[in-house]
C-alpha cells in the first residue's frame, strides 16, 4: 500500500512539473510540451488521490473493526447481564 510519504514525493515531483509549465508558458509555447507536461500533472495527481483514497479506506475499515468490536462486546454483555437477572428473578 502506497503511504503518506509516498505522496510527499509526488508533490515534489509535481512541483517539478509545474516549473515546467511555468517556464514553458513563459518561453517556448510548444503546445505538444505543454500537452505532455499538464498530462504529467494529472497523473501525478490521480495517483496521489489514489493514495489518500486508500489509506482513507484501510483507516475508515480499522476505525470500523475497532468500534465494531466494542459495540458487539457490550451487546453481548447486556444479553449476558439480561439473562442473568431473569435467571435470578426465577
Amino acid at each position: 500500500m502506497a503511504s503518506v510519504k509516498d505522496v510527499e514525493q509526488v508533490a515534489d515531483d509535481l512541483e517539478t512539473l509545474v516549473g515546467e509549465l511555468r517556464s514553458e508558458l513563459q518561453n517556448g509555447q510548444d503546445f505538444e510540451k505543454l500537452t505532455q507536461i499538464a498530462d504529467e500533472i494529472s497523473e501525478h495527481a490521480d495517483r496521489a488521490a489514489e493514495t489518500f483514497s486508500s489509506v482513507n479506506e484501510t483507516l475508515m475499515s480499522r476505525i470500523g473493526e475497532i468500534t465494531g468490536s466494542k459495540r458487539g462486546g457490550q451487546k453481548s454483555g447486556g444479553q449476558s447481564r439480561a439473562k442473568a437477572q431473569s435467571s435470578s428473578s426465577s
